[in-house]
């Protein structure tokens, strides 16, 4: 079968290997038809992502259909399904606390496990979940804004409270969208002024902030002094990491969404001034990918606009560098399969 292997940073071979053995027990066989890129891909190509091995294939927001279903589940040979890319022991604390997406052992395919730049793959059938309605590119942008859904959950959000979002990139754009749907309102943060212009004309956030124009005034004008109560921040950039323990208000929680290969530091008297709420916000949960299937079925989620370039899978390894270019104007970039 085609397979694409990342054999080191900046090293994509296209080659084939063969088709996986027959599901063991639990798994079924699928096909894959969409493959979104996201900025786990693009940190691995560039040597900059922890939890990582090379070589790899990589891949993990997967559209596919059923080829060889289980006979003891209710998938049917066909079926369009959505990707659960997460595999989590069941057993550790984080598990038993419903807490799958921090597993002691978590795996996640194109990550720790070789991942579905390819046109089959074998996976457990609780991480196939149905999504009629949907088209297959719909599809395989629904684990990527569960990643916003999970963190906005996270932050447990009230109605009308003011948000800062520090990042406006796919990740960013999906905690926007779940953040508007629980009735707050935003704020928009990027140094990038493409993307703030989509934020302000297709999101319709409520305000927008250049970072490289003085953040912190500029947050403080349009709360009237207070700054966000919330702020996530979703770049995966140290400066901007450390930066935005300033965005938040007296009392107010700062949500570290985005990963760096880094430490991080912040000044503790000023963490101890405004008696800061700290979290971390990890990938998301079964319940809510079903929750964004059920949000772009519904139209709250648009993903028209969301998926801005697409090529074919024999075209990616000649397009991929160009999804690096911020003039490129990448949000999310699609790979289909025929």
């Amino acid at each position: 079968m085609q397979t694409i292997i990342l054999e080191e940073p900046g090293k994509f071979v296209f080659t084939d290997t063969p088709e996986p053995e027959r599901p063991a027990k639990g798994e079924a066989t699928v096909r894959i038809r969409n493959i979104g890129i996201c900025g786990t891909d693009l940190h691995a190509y560039r040597g900059k992502q922890p939890f990582f091995e090379y070589p790899r294939i990589l891949g993990h927001e997967l559209s596919a259909e059923v080829v060889e279903p289980n006979r003891h589940s209710k998938l049917k040979e066909g079926m369009p399904v959505v990707v659960d890319p997460y595999l989590s022991c069941g057993s550790c604390i984080a598990c038993r606390r419903g807490k799958t997406n921090c597993c002691q052992s978590l795996k996640l395919f194109g990550v720790h496990i070789d991942g579905g730049m390819r046109e089959y793959l074998n996976v457990p059938v609780d991480n196939l979940l149905p999504a009629e309605g949907l088209e297959m590119d719909q599809m395989a942008t629904v684990e990527c804004l569960n990643i916003g859904a999970h963190a906005v959950r996270r932050a447990e959000l009230e109605l009308g409270e003011t948000v800062a979002v520090v990042g406006t990139g796919p990740i960013g754009i999906g905690v926007i969208a779940f953040a508007k749907i629980a009735g707050a309102r935003v704020i928009a943060v990027d140094i990038n002024e493409g993307r703030l212009s989509y934020c302000r004309d297709v999101l319709k956030v409520d305000a927008t902030v250049n970072a490289l124009d003085n953040p912190v005034e500029a947050l403080e004008e349009l709360t009237q002094g207070d700054k966000p109560s919330v702020v996530f921040e979703v770049t995966g950039n140290k400066t901007s990491m450390e930066n935005s323990f300033q965005y938040v208000s007296h009392g107010g929680q700062l949500i570290l969404v985005g990963l760096v290969k880094d430490s991080l530091s912040f000044d503790d008297p000023h963490f101890h001034k405004h008696e800061l709420s700290l979290k971390r916000s990890r990938n998301g949960t079964k319940e809510y990918l079903k929750k964004v299937i059920d949000c772009i079925r519904d139209g709250k989620v648009d993903t028209e606009s969301f998926i801005t370039h697409r090529c074919a899978f024999n075209e990616m390894i000649s397009r991929f560098d160009s999804w690096l270019l911020p003039q490129t104007g990448v949000i999310k970039a699609m790979v289909e399969l025929s």
